[in-house]
């Protein structure tokens, strides 16, 4: 059965090193016959979560008139929530994590739609590396979203050394990204 993937990128490189990773994967998932959408958080403003409490009552999950008036339906047919960032500071940037904040609305008892998101996929490119720790922050927060949510993971890429773009095509995590495309 075919599944509808939703990439979130965070990164405001559009040609950078996530970016190469989020379009080897989607090649893999169109390989495997599912469907893929983009969108480019740092490029369609959401603005933060306010924690006014009002999601929905305007009808929308948002009160507030942003770009994730766009990612709302997108979100709503995906089956698969795919989150791709540079790591900043340990974790996602911040305007990844502004959309991501916003799933709070799908998950409040009033919420007349709800996601149908069952597995989710994290990948990500950095300066930083694995083996010193500097993804611990984004896997611990990538872990809590998908337990908190019943996700199942697929998987992690994470591409670490890779500052300058194009770093990345020489760290073979293209090749992973889209073989794990094609595993969905």
């Amino acid at each position: 059965m075919a599944k509808k993937v939703l990439v979130l990128t965070g990164s405001p490189r559009q040609l950078g090193n996530s970016a190469l990773l989020a379009d080897a994967f989607i090649q893999g998932v169109k390989a495997a016959g599912h469907t893929a959408q983009v969108f480019e958080t740092a490029f369609h403003p959401v603005l933060p979560c306010k924690a006014c409490d009002k999601c929905w009552t305007t009808g929308k999950p948002c009160v507030f008139k942003d770009d994730f008036e766009k990612l709302a339906p997108m979100l709503e047919e995906a089956d698969v929530l795919v989150l791709c960032t540079p790591l900043y500071w340990f974790n996602m940037t911040a305007q990844l994590k502004a959309a991501v904040d916003k799933l709070y609305a799908y998950m409040k008892p009033n919420a007349p739609r709800k996601l149908k998101i069952k597995e989710c996929v994290l990948l990500s490119a950095a300066e930083g590396n694995e083996q010193d720790g500097d993804y611990e922050g984004l896997k611990a927060t990538y872990k809590a979203i998908a337990d908190y949510l019943k996700w199942t993971d697929r998987g992690m890429i994470l591409a670490g050394g890779t500052w300058d773009a194009g770093d990345v095509i020489k760290t073979g995590k293209l090749k992973e990204a889209l073989e794990l495309g094609r595993t969905l």
